[in-house]
């Protein structure tokens, strides 16, 4: 599974586990600006934040915002409007040896002669 899967479903399951609440659902929102995918996980429990939690070896659960600092450049929680919160986490898109491949730079590009 890719990061960006992976950060969507512990993200989507923490909300649908945790943050609950009969006849209210969660919403889920990617967009992609400048070679980031932003990934936002609204509920409607504000008063459940959520934190790293140390987990024993044998712990079953647990484990899920450790993923996701793991696999996000960032992540953090926006609160608000009241009774919502939005977890959201970036990725970056291209791997780290492409972020200059079309800058223009000499070589960056084969440099072919126009004709």
């Amino acid at each position: 599974m890719g990061p960006a899967r992976q950060v969507i479903a512990e993200l989507a399951a923490n909300a649908a586990t945790h943050s609950r609440v009969p006849g209210r659902d969660f919403r889920l929102v990617l967009y992609v600006v400048g070679g980031i995918l932003r990934i936002e996980v609204t509920d409607t429990c504000g008063d459940r934040l959520p934190r790293l939690q140390v987990t024993t070896p044998d712990a079953e659960s647990g484990r899920g915002l450790l993923l996701v600092e793991a696999l996000a450049h960032r992540w953090g929680v926006a609160q608000g409007p009241y009774p919502r919160k939005t977890v959201w986490a970036e990725l970056n898109l291209a791997p780290p040896e492409y972020r200059n491949a079309c800058s223009g730079a000499r070589g960056a590009l084969p440099q072919e002669p126009r004709r």
